[in-house]
C-alpha cells in the first residue's frame, strides 16, 4: 500500500471539504481491526475512497471490502485513488443508492461501517444485523451529528437525520442481541456487537 498516496488523498479531500473519517475515530476501529482480523468489511458509504484503503491493510489475505456509493462524482475519483495506492485487488464498489443494493447483498460480514445518508441509519442496521458473522462489529459513524443528537435539537433543516440517529442508537441500545456503547470521538461513533 502506498502510504504517501494515502496522505495526499487525505489532504485533497479535507481541502476540498470531502467528508472522510476522522483521524481519532480512525485510531479507534483500526484498534478493532488488529484484533478481528477481518476477511470481509461492508462499508456503506464510500466517498473517495479514504477509510476503506485505510481498512484495507487489517484485512487477512484474500480479503475484501466491499463498498456503496451512489454519488458518481465521487465513484470516479474513489477509483482513481484506490487505484493509486495499489489495493484495487482488496476493495470492489458497489455503484448506486445502498437502499436498493443491500437488500441483494447476502455475504457475511466481519466489520461493517456505516457512514452514508443519516436518514437511512435505521435500514442500513437492519440489514447490517443480517449480514453480520458471528464474531462481527458493527461501527455506525457520525451518531452524534455534532451533538444535535443529544440535545433537544429541533430545527426543521436536520430533522428527520437527528430523529432517526436518534432511533438507531435506541436501536442497538435495547437490541437484546447486541452489545452496544457509543464514544465521544470523532463526531460520535457507535459500536455494536453480537452478544
Amino acid at each position: 500500500m502506498n502510504k504517501k498516496e494515502l496522505e495526499i488523498i487525505k489532504e485533497k479531500a479535507l481541502e476540498n471539504h470531502i467528508p472522510i473519517i476522522m483521524d481519532d475515530t480512525l485510531e479507534v476501529i483500526a484498534k478493532s481491526l488488529k484484533e478481528l482480523k477481518p476477511n470481509r468489511i461492508l462499508e456503506i458509504g464510500t466517498a473517495v475512497g479514504y477509510s476503506a484503503m485505510c481498512f484495507s491493510e487489517y484485512l487477512q489475505t484474500g480479503g475484501i471490502i466491499d463498498t456503496i456509493e451512489r454519488d458518481e462524482e465521487r465513484i470516479k475519483e474513489a477509483k482513481i485513488n484506490i487505484k493509486n495506492v495499489g489495493v484495487e485487488d482488496k476493495i470492489k464498489i458497489y455503484e448506486g443508492d445502498a437502499v436498493e443494493i443491500l437488500p441483494t447483498l447476502n455475504e457475511k460480514y466481519d466489520m461493517i461501517f456505516i457512514d452514508a445518508a443519516k436518514g437511512k441509519y435505521p435500514f442500513f442496521l437492519k440489514e447490517s444485523i443480517r449480514m453480520l458473522s458471528e464474531k462481527g462489529i458493527i461501527f455506525a459513524d457520525n451518531i452524534l451529528y455534532k451533538g444535535y443528537v443529544l440535545s433537544d435539537y429541533n430545527k426543521h433543516k436536520q430533522r428527520t437525520a437527528v430523529r432517526n440517529l436518534r432511533e438507531y442508537i435506541k436501536e442497538v441500545t435495547e437490541n437484546p442481541n447486541l452489545e452496544t456503547e457509543i464514544l465521544e470521538v470523532g463526531d460520535g461513533l457507535a459500536i455494536s456487537k453480537r452478544k
